[in-house]
């Protein structure tokens, strides 16, 4: 299906707009400058903001193949560090496993029935060489049988806000390659599916909350039980990474995925300059509809250049920023009458490349804080979160992957230092002083109206 991918040229000014509160985000007006290219869906995000910068049929329900796996490193990434999982754990291969293993037609490392692996060997496994029965070991050690962790991966998907998904089973092999070991409660010949926009909420999580998984996605070539006669040589099927054919500068990770139903699929991403993106492609195929490796990974290369060529990520607002006329807070029964406060954070955002971002930061505090004069109540500690020193941007037609990251454009705010609650004496005295500064006012308005 012939899609078109929009190489977006400067037409426009960046306008920040503040305007809180709305929910929406807007970035910037760009003309359109088309390129004919084939994927049924893509998305291309910047990853520590969620900013999306690209997106086609994002939203549509497709097939994800072995980017299905995304959610097993996750679900064992969080096992090991609960500590109900630990890579020197051993995993006793099952018949199941066993027989999955020697499918070689599949993507797989030999396993032998009956012998031990360790969960690390069996990661590696799993993340450079795509093995999909080391992936069904693995959720059979996560979760006690892969029946179990299917639905451990459909809640974490509603957990992570995933939306538009349904995983039933944890390679994301098609039901019908599993020679009738696939999870019950999905037909025979169903498969994985999830939209792209979903891929790249998942994988941004993965990234976000376990960025050392890309210390092993990053391996162009490992060898599986090296010095035994099992020996397995394992090219990462990520041609992208650096000595592989379709090497491409920054490239770290993640995921790719092939199966009949689901095309040629890949999760990308790669850092330059200290930006990072996260890129989604599902059934690349080449001008004449044909699926292959290399449309997958030129689709994300023009993914990639679109994003690095025409973005950057810049600070706007710096950390230990105080806006002007407010670089001080009343407080109500302290020591002092006021506090000082600054943001902790920089504040990030993705711009054009070629323009100069420019907005003016707005304090919002905290009304639970604050009083009906608008005042803080002591004491205060320093360091103490007293608001929110944020940006908006307005209307996006794409906006960021999910409501939590357009938060990115918000940083707290603290005290910069402690104000201790006044004694009951100076208290009372301020207390006396406010009675008869408020009866000579009343005094002398009275006084004021005789005449």
């Amino acid at each position: 299906m012939k899609r078109k991918f929009v190489r977006n040229t400067f037409a426009g000014m960046l306008a920040f707009v503040l305007f809180f509160g709305s929910g929406a985000f807007v970035n910037t007006s760009y003309a359109n400058e088309v390129t004919d290219w084939n994927t049924d869906a893509s998305i291309l995000i910047e990853a520590s903001t969620g900013k999306v910068l690209y997106a086609e049929n994002a939203d549509t329900l497709l097939g994800v193949a072995s980017m299905t796996k995304m959610m097993t490193e996750y679900l064992l990434l969080e096992a090991v560090a609960a500590g109900s999982v630990s890579w020197e754990d051993q995993y006793t291969v099952t018949d199941k496993t066993y027989e999955l293993s020697q499918d070689r037609s599949l993507s797989n490392v030999p396993l032998r029935n009956g012998e031990q692996y360790t969960i690390q060997e069996l990661y590696e496994a799993m993340v450079i060489y795509s093995a999909n029965a080391a992936t069904i070991a693995i959720a059979e050690t996560v979760a006690g049988s892969e029946e179990e962790f299917v639905k451990m991966m459909n809640a974490k998907g509603e957990e992570l806000g995933l939306e538009e998904f349904r995983f039933v089973n944890s390679s994301g092999l098609n039901n019908g390659d599993m020679l009738g070991y696939h999870p019950e409660g999905a037909g025979a010949d169903e498969e994985n599916v999830m939209s792209a926009r979903a891929t790249a909420k998942l994988a941004h999580r993965l990234l976000t909350d376990f960025p050392e998984v890309l210390e092993t996605s990053s391996i162009p070539k490992k060898v599986f039980r090296e010095g035994t006669d099992d020996a397995t040589d394992m090219e990462n099927w990520n041609f992208m990474l650096p000595s592989l054919v379709f090497q491409y500068e920054g490239a770290d990770g993640i995921k790719t995925g092939t199966t009949d139903f689901a095309g040629y699929t890949f999760t990308g991403t790669a850092e330059r300059d200290g930006m990072r993106l996260i890129s989604v492609v599902m059934n690349a195929t080449d001008e004449n509809g044909v699926g292959s490796y290399e449309a997958r990974f030129s689709s994300t290369a023009d993914l990639f250049d679109y994003g690095f060529n025409n973005f950057k990520l810049e600070e706007v607002v710096p950390g230990n920023y105080t806006v002007e006329g407010q670089e001080t807070i009343p407080v109500d029964k302290g020591k002092e009458d006021s506090v000082a406060v600054q943001s902790e954070d920089p504040i990030k955002v993705v711009v054009h490349t070629g323009e100069e971002a420019s907005a003016k930061p707005t304090l919002i505090l905290n009304d639970d804080l604050l009083n009906e004069d608008g005042q803080l109540t002591a004491p205060i500690e320093e360091g103490e979160v007293v608001g929110k020193l944020g940006l908006d941007l307005g209307e996006d037609d794409l906006g960021f992957l999910d409501n939590r990251l357009a938060s990115s454009l918000q940083v707290d705010v603290v005290a910069t230092e402690t104000v201790e609650k006044a004694n009951w004496f100076v208290l009372s005295m301020r207390a006396v002083g406010g009675f008869f500064g408020n009866l000579w006012g009343t005094i002398t308005t009275t006084v004021k109206g005789w005449f």
